[in-house]
C-alpha cells in the first residue's frame, strides 16, 4: 500500500457533508470533557471545563453540515452559556466570543483558526456571527469527535503524540508516512516551556484531521487514473492549498 492511500472508502453518506464524521462506529463513546459548560456559566474570569469534541474532516470544499436541529440535549445550562459569552446581548456571537467558550483540557481557548473553521461551517451567510442555534451546532459538532479523541489519546494525556496520530489518520483511512506524521505533530503540536513538544491539543487535531482530509480529497480529484500522482498547475495547487482550514 502506497503512503497516502486511503485503505478504506467512506460511503457516501460519510462524504455527503462538509465535516463530517469518519466514523460513526465513534460516536457512541461516553459524552463529557472538551469545551461544554457542565454547571452552567462559570464566576466572570473563568471559562467552562472542557467537554470533549472534535470537529471531522471535510470531504468537499464549501460545504456544511445540515442545519442544527433544535436541540438533541441542548438545555437550560447551555443557553445560560451562551448568553454569558453573547457579551452585547445582540442574540448572536462572534468568533472572539465563540473562542471564549471553547476550550481544550488544559483550559486553553481553542486556537483562533480552529475557531474560524467552526465560524464558516455555521455561518452559511458569512455574516461573521452565529446566533443560538448555530452555537448549538458547533456543540453537537464537536462532540462527535469526542469518542475519537479518547480513543485515540490511549495515555490520557490529553493531548494525541505523533504514534497516537498516526493510528487515528490510518484508522480514518490514511495511511501516511512517518516523515509526514512528524510533520504534522511539528505543525499542529504544542510546545512546552521548555521548548519541547508536549503533543497536540484537542482543537488543533481537529484541524490536523480536517487538513489532512481536505488536502487528500482535492489530491484524489485530481488522480484520476488512482495511480498516487497527480498534475497540477500553479494555480490549483495553490487554490487546494489555501482551502484549507
Amino acid at each position: 500500500m502506497s503512503y497516502g492511500g486511503p485503505n478504506w472508502q467512506p460511503s457516501p453518506a460519510q462524504a455527503a457533508a462538509y465535516g463530517a464524521p469518519p466514523s460513526q462506529q465513534y460516536s457512541n463513546q461516553p459524552q463529557g470533557g472538551y469545551g461544554r459548560p457542565q454547571n452552567g456559566p462559570p464566576p466572570p474570569g473563568q471559562r467552562p471545563p472542557p467537554n470533549g469534541g472534535y470537529p471531522p474532516p471535510p470531504t468537499q470544499h464549501h460545504h456544511r453540515p445540515p442545519p442544527a436541529q433544535e436541540p438533541q440535549d441542548h438545555n437550560d445550562e447551555l443557553a445560560m452559556w451562551f448568553k454569558a459569552v453573547d457579551r452585547n446581548n445582540s442574540g448572536s456571537i462572534d468568533a472572539n466570543e465563540l473562542q471564549a467558550a471553547l476550550v481544550n483540557g488544559d483550559w486553553t481557548t481553542f486556537d483562533v483558526d480552529t475557531t474560524k473553521f467552526l465560524m464558516t461551517l455555521f455561518d452559511p451567510n458569512r455574516r461573521g456571527t452565529i446566533d443560538y442555534q448555530g452555537f448549538c451546532g458547533v456543540w453537537d459538532y464537536i462532540k462527535q469527535w469526542q469518542g475519537i479523541f479518547k480513543r485515540f489519546d490511549q495515555d490520557r494525556s490529553g493531548t494525541i503524540e505523533g504514534r497516537e496520530l498516526g493510528a487515528a489518520l490510518n484508522q480514518f483511512g490514511y495511511n501516511l508516512s512517518p516523515a509526514l506524521i512528524q510533520l504534522l505533530e511539528r505543525k499542529y503540536g504544542s510546545l512546552s516551556a521548555s521548548g519541547r513538544s508536549s503533543g497536540i491539543p484537542f482543537d488543533r487535531f481537529v484541524r490536523c484531521c480536517v487538513v489532512v482530509k481536505t488536502l487528500s480529497d482535492s489530491f484524489r480529484a485530481e488522480d484520476r487514473q488512482g495511480q498516487g500522482s497527480a498534475m497540477l498547475s500553479y494555480e490549483k495547487f495553490m487554490t487546494i492549498v489555501l482551502q484549507c482550514p
